[in-house]
Protein backbone atom coordinates (compact mmCIF):
# COMPACT_ATOMS: atom_id res chain seq x y z
CA UNK A 1 0.00 0.00 0.00
CA UNK A 2 1.52 3.38 -0.97
CA UNK A 3 1.20 5.67 1.74
CA UNK A 4 3.81 8.59 0.13
CA UNK A 5 0.75 10.15 -0.92
CA UNK A 6 -1.29 10.81 2.66
CA UNK A 7 -0.74 13.01 5.88
CA UNK A 8 -0.95 11.59 9.33
CA UNK A 9 -0.92 13.06 12.27
CA UNK A 10 -0.55 10.34 14.70
CA UNK A 11 0.48 6.13 14.39
CA UNK A 12 -3.09 5.34 15.07
CA UNK A 13 -4.10 7.28 11.83
CA UNK A 14 -0.99 5.35 10.08
CA UNK A 15 -2.06 2.24 11.48
CA UNK A 16 -5.44 2.19 10.72
CA UNK A 17 -5.34 2.06 6.84
CA UNK A 18 -3.56 -1.47 7.20
CA UNK A 19 -5.30 -4.65 6.56
CA UNK A 20 -5.66 -6.21 10.51
CA UNK A 21 -2.99 -8.89 9.93
CA UNK A 22 -0.44 -6.11 9.10
CA UNK A 23 -1.97 -3.26 11.92
CA UNK A 24 -1.30 -6.32 14.50
CA UNK A 25 2.06 -6.53 13.48
CA UNK A 26 2.39 -2.73 13.81
CA UNK A 27 1.12 -3.30 17.20
CA UNK A 28 3.37 -5.60 18.16
CA UNK A 29 6.20 -3.70 17.06
CA UNK A 30 4.89 -0.69 18.61
CA UNK A 31 4.03 -2.13 21.98
CA UNK A 32 7.75 -3.24 22.01
CA UNK A 33 9.04 0.13 21.56
CA UNK A 34 7.22 1.86 24.08
CA UNK A 35 8.27 -1.30 26.58
CA UNK A 36 11.79 -0.38 25.80
CA UNK A 37 11.62 2.90 25.67
CA UNK A 38 8.33 4.09 27.92
CA UNK A 39 9.69 7.82 27.89
CA UNK A 40 9.69 8.04 24.32
CA UNK A 41 7.16 10.12 22.24
CA UNK A 42 5.41 8.90 19.27
CA UNK A 43 5.24 11.59 16.00
CA UNK A 44 4.94 11.03 12.50
CA UNK A 45 8.16 11.92 10.38
CA UNK A 46 8.98 11.60 7.01
CA UNK A 47 5.29 10.25 6.68
CA UNK A 48 6.36 7.09 9.01
CA UNK A 49 6.07 6.02 12.82
CA UNK A 50 8.29 7.81 14.57
CA UNK A 51 9.63 7.26 18.06
CA UNK A 52 11.33 10.15 19.76
CA UNK A 53 13.31 10.30 23.02
CA UNK A 54 16.92 12.89 22.84
CA UNK A 55 16.08 12.72 19.08
CA UNK A 56 14.65 10.86 16.57
CA UNK A 57 15.22 6.79 18.09
CA UNK A 58 13.72 4.52 15.75
CA UNK A 59 10.63 4.55 12.46
CA UNK A 60 9.01 2.53 11.05
CA UNK A 61 6.61 2.07 8.14
CA UNK A 62 4.20 -1.25 6.16
CA UNK A 63 5.19 -2.32 3.25
CA UNK A 64 3.27 -4.42 0.52
CA UNK A 65 5.87 -7.56 1.68
CA UNK A 66 7.15 -6.02 4.56
CA UNK A 67 7.80 -4.25 8.17
CA UNK A 68 10.54 -2.36 7.54
CA UNK A 69 12.45 -0.66 10.86
CA UNK A 70 15.21 2.12 10.79
CA UNK A 71 16.70 2.39 14.19
CA UNK A 72 19.57 4.90 12.02
CA UNK A 73 23.08 3.59 10.92
CA UNK A 74 24.34 2.78 14.67
CA UNK A 75 21.43 0.76 15.69
CA UNK A 76 22.11 -1.17 12.15
CA UNK A 77 25.98 -1.65 12.68
CA UNK A 78 25.74 -2.68 16.46
CA UNK A 79 23.60 -5.66 15.77
CA UNK A 80 24.60 -5.80 11.52
CA UNK A 81 25.24 -10.11 12.90
CA UNK A 82 21.81 -10.56 14.59
CA UNK A 83 19.90 -8.27 11.61
CA UNK A 84 22.08 -10.23 8.52
CA UNK A 85 19.12 -12.20 7.60
CA UNK A 86 16.12 -9.00 7.32
CA UNK A 87 19.22 -6.59 6.15
CA UNK A 88 17.69 -4.55 2.78
CA UNK A 89 20.16 -1.33 2.73
CA UNK A 90 22.47 0.61 5.02
CA UNK A 91 20.00 2.03 6.79
CA UNK A 92 17.14 -0.55 6.28
CA UNK A 93 15.47 -3.37 7.76
CA UNK A 94 13.11 -5.45 6.58
CA UNK A 95 10.94 -7.60 8.52
CA UNK A 96 8.75 -10.25 6.10
CA UNK A 97 4.91 -9.74 6.57
CA UNK A 98 4.72 -13.94 6.23
CA UNK A 99 7.10 -14.33 9.34
CA UNK A 100 7.20 -13.50 13.15
CA UNK A 101 8.79 -10.42 14.65
CA UNK A 102 12.17 -10.87 16.33
CA UNK A 103 10.69 -8.63 19.36
CA UNK A 104 13.46 -9.32 21.79
CA UNK A 105 15.59 -8.15 19.22
CA UNK A 106 14.15 -4.94 18.52
CA UNK A 107 13.85 -4.25 21.58
CA UNK A 108 17.63 -4.91 22.36
CA UNK A 109 18.41 -2.08 19.25
CA UNK A 110 15.74 0.12 20.94
CA UNK A 111 17.71 -0.06 24.11
CA UNK A 112 20.64 0.55 22.01
CA UNK A 113 19.65 3.38 20.57
CA UNK A 114 18.51 5.30 23.52
CA UNK A 115 22.22 5.26 24.56
CA UNK A 116 23.33 6.25 21.13
CA UNK A 117 21.11 9.41 21.88
CA UNK A 118 22.27 9.90 25.28
CA UNK A 119 26.09 9.92 24.26
CA UNK A 120 25.03 12.70 20.94
CA UNK A 121 22.82 14.47 23.38
CA UNK A 122 26.51 15.21 25.83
Amino acid sequence: MNTSNRKFTTIDEYIAIYPQEVQLLLQQLRKTIHEAAPEATEAIRYGIPTFQLHGNLVHFGAYEHHIGFYPAPAGIEQFKKDLAPYLAGKGTIQFPLDQPLPLELIKKIVEFRIQDNLKRKK
